[in-house]
C-alpha cells in the first residue's frame, strides 16, 4: 500500500477535522473581498477562522511572508487553509514589475505554504487554494470544462504554476482543492463594485464587440463553494468556481443597465480599451472565457444565484 492509498483510507475512518464544529481554518488574503466573507461564513458555521497576515498580525493571527519565504512556526492546530493571499490583478496597468508582483505572490506563496504544511507532524485535512478562470485563457465560444487543457498568455501560465505549487501538499497526503474562481459580483468590491458608478450615470456599456464571454460568480456562491470544499471529502484537483451560465459582455452590460434603469450606450472599443489599459485590456476585459462548473455541479452543489438578472438584483437590493 502507497502512502497516499493509506492517506485516503486514513480520510474514509476517520471524521473530517475540516467540516466539524469547532475546526480551526487558517485563511490567507483575510483582508480581501472573498477572505472578510469567509470569515463571516466560518464564524456562522461555528469555526474558527485563523487570519495567516503579512504585517501588524493582531491576537491570533499568523505572521507570514509569501514572497519573501518566511513564515510562522504556528501552522500545527489548524485543521484547514484556504488560501486566496495574491496581488490584485485587476489594479493599474501590468507594468513589468507589476507581472512579477503578481507572479511571485501567487506562486512562491503558495510554494511556501505547501511546503511547510507538509513538513507538519498532522498536517491540516484539505488545503482549498484559489486558482482562476485565467487558467483557460481567451478561448472565444468554446465550453471550458475542469478537463480542458491550458491557455497561452501570461494569466494563463501564472494560474497553472499557481496551481503546480500545491503539488507539495498534495504528495503529503493533503487533500488539496485548487479552486478556479471567475469573475466575482459583490456590492462592496470586485469589477461589479467599479462598474456601478459609470452605469449609473449612464456611461454604461460594452467593452470591444460585446461578443466575450465573462464567466461570473455571486460572492456568497464563491463562499459556498469553498465550504463545499472544506465539507466534501469527495471534491479535490481542479474545481471551477462559476456560476452556471456565463454570459456576454454584451449580455452582462444589457442585464446591469436593466437593473438600474439605465441606458447602456457608452461603448468602449478595443483600440481605447488597450489603449488605457494596455495587456491587462487583452487578457481581463476583452478575452472570452466561456467556462461550465461541471465538478460542482456534479456533486450536488445548489447555487444561490445561478442566472445574472438574479444575481445583480439580490446584490444590488433592487425589485425583482
Amino acid at each position: 500500500m502507497n502512502e497516499r492509498t493509506f492517506q485516503e483510507g486514513v480520510r474514509a475512518i476517520l471524521p473530517d477535522r475540516a467540516s466539524s464544529s469547532g475546526a480551526e481554518v487558517l485563511v490567507t488574503g483575510s483582508s480581501g473581498l472573498v477572505g472578510r466573507a469567509l470569515l463571516e461564513r466560518l464564524s456562522q458555521r461555528g469555526q474558527r477562522g485563523t487570519r495567516m497576515v503579512r504585517s501588524q498580525a493582531s491576537e491570533g493571527d499568523v505572521l507570514w511572508d509569501p514572497v519573501g519565504g518566511m513564515i510562522a512556526d504556528s501552522l500545527g492546530s489548524a485543521d484547514a487553509v484556504v488560501h486566496l493571499a495574491g496581488e490584485n490583478i485587476a489594479d493599474g496597468r501590468w507594468t513589468r514589475s507589476k507581472m512579477v508582483a503578481i507572479r511571485d505572490s501567487r506562486v512562491r506563496g503558495t510554494r511556501l505554504l505547501a511546503e511547510n504544511l507538509a513538513r507538519l507532524e498532522t498536517p491540516p485535512a484539505v488545503l482549498v487554494s484559489a486558482s482562476a478562470i485565467g487558467f483557460y485563457g481567451d478561448r472565444g465560444d468554446e465550453l471550458l470544462t475542469e478537463g480542458s487543457t491550458s491557455g497561452t498568455g501570461f494569466l494563463a501560465e501564472v494560474c497553472e504554476q499557481w496551481e503546480s505549487a500545491t503539488e507539495p501538499a498534495r504528495a503529503a497526503g493533503i487533500r488539496v482543492v485548487r479552486l478556479r474562481i471567475g469573475v466575482v459580483l459583490a456590492r462592496g468590491g470586485g469589477a461589479l463594485a467599479k462598474m456601478l458608478t459609470p452605469f449609473r450615470l449612464g456611461l454604461g456599456g460594452k467593452l470591444g464587440s460585446g461578443d466575450q464571454y465573462m464567466s461570473w460568480i455571486a460572492l456568497d456562491d464563491v463562499v459556498s463553494a469553498i465550504c463545499a470544499a472544506l465539507d466534501d471529502e469527495r471534491i479535490e484537483g481542479a474545481v471551477n468556481a462559476t456560476a452556471p451560465q456565463p454570459v456576454t459582455n454584451r449580455e452582462l452590460t444589457k442585464t446591469l443597465g436593466k437593473v438600474l434603469r439605465r441606458p447602456t450606450i457608452a461603448a468602449m472599443p478595443g483600440l481605447v480599451a488597450r489603449a488605457a489599459f494596455g495587456r491587462m485590456a487583452d487578457e481581463l476585459l476583452l478575452a472570452s472565457i466561456r467556462v461550465s462548473p461541471e465538478k460542482l455541479l456534479a456533486h450536488g452543489f445548489a447555487f444561490a444565484e445561478p442566472r445574472l438578472e438574479g444575481a445583480l438584483r439580490s446584490i444590488l437590493g433592487t425589485d425583482r
